[in-house]
């Protein structure tokens, strides 16, 4: 099963001309450090009350970019000495290392034969270069199994709900559906988004992440 932000990624991948699209300002890193502090959410390492964010399980995951985050975020709690750290101020911080933690993710999708490489052999420059999907499975089952999810009253997977509430809180429902499609699945979007299947902390980061792109962002459409 791919992370939060391997699904991510995927999602923002062309797969018609093999690059990834460009999202509008910063939504692309925020969107990244979202998925990130999720996934330590389900995994009970980081938790929230209404005021801060608390890292409540520092052990290393295993996992490099989980890993880096837990130790960002354990600098924050430490370079602040006692006083509060926010979630969206836990997320401006990730974001800080996004583009890394992108280009990690990428080199995992390639090594799990997802993705292949075909040019930028000598130079990393991340949004030059191109990459086909080899086999696009799992970039069409992220893409179909959100769609289910909003287009149908199934009973949605927790972390499809939490999947989904990081993309619409980013304004990135457009990677997703179509145009008519989001005008028209307004109403379930938003019940979803209203469901509290995976705690205070993710509902705390959908509402933050909301609050810093609102005003920075326009929707994909």
């Amino acid at each position: 099963m791919l992370g939060f932000i391997e699904e991510i990624v995927l999602l923002q991948l062309d797969d018609r001309h093999g690059r990834f699209v460009d999202l509008p300002l910063s939504a692309g890193d925020v969107v990244l450090a979202g998925a990130a502090l999720m996934e330590l959410a389900l995994q009970n390492r980081i938790d929230t009350d209404l005021e801060r964010l608390v890292v409540v399980d520092p052990k290393p995951t295993g996992d490099d970019i989980l890993d880096g985050v837990l130790a960002q975020l354990a600098r924050a709690g430490t370079e602040l000495a006692g006083a509060k750290l926010t979630t969206g101020a836990a997320i401006e911080r990730v974001t800080l290392n996004a583009r890394k933690y992108q280009d990690i993710a990428v080199r995992r999708l390639v090594e799990k034969g997802i993705l292949r490489e075909e040019n930028g052999r000598f130079l990393w420059v991340f949004h030059t270069r191109r990459y086909p999907v080899v086999d696009d499975s799992e970039q069409r089952e992220v893409k179909t199994r959100l769609r289910q999810v909003l287009l149908t009253d199934e009973i949605p997977d927790p972390r499809d709900v939490v999947l989904l509430c990081l993309i619409e809180a980013c304004n990135l429902l457009g990677l997703v559906l179509s145009p008519d499609e989001i005008a028209r699945t307004r109403p379930r979007v938003e019940q979803l988004s209203r469901l509290d299947l995976i705690g205070q902390a993710v509902t705390k980061a959908v509402a933050e992440i909301r609050f810093i792109v609102k005003h920075a962002t326009a929707p994909i459409y």
